[in-house]
């Protein structure tokens, strides 16, 4: 059975830097898509970054790009989003996700798998 189980999170000022980690149960992580998802209090879970299978084609949300880094170990079966620059808008419990396609979508309910999440709180 595929467990996605994040990592990271924490309390952290406007301007650091955190990296999240989604540590995955299964190897067969490597054919899998990943995405990077938030949802903030009070609003809908959205998109933030997804990536292939292959750690080709990184997308962003407009408003993470240039901030936000998403990449894979598929050595290590654990995905990765190094989060700089943070804002008191990036607030939220940010969630990994992964289609067994090895795509990536923007709309949450193309992924297969989740994990639990982990809370990322930025003070300003």
């Amino acid at each position: 059975q595929v467990h996605l189980a994040e990592s990271g999170g924490g309390l952290v000022q406007a301007g650091d830097s955190l990296r999240l980690s989604c540590v995955c149960s299964v190897s067969t992580f490597g054919s899998y898509g990943l995405g990077w998802f938030r949802q903030a209090p009070g609003k809908d879970r959205e998109f933030v970054a997804g990536v292939l299978w292959s750690g080709e084609n990184e997308y962003y949300a407009d408003s993470v790009k240039g901030r936000f880094i998403i990449s894979r170990d598929n050595a290590k079966n654990t995905g990765y989003l190094q989060m700089s620059t943070l804002k008191p808008d990036d607030t939220a419990v940010y969630y990994c996700a992964v289609e067994v396609s090895g795509g990536f979508d923007l709309d949450e309910h193309e992924y297969d798998y989740w994990g639990q999440g982990t809370q990322v709180t930025v003070s300003s």
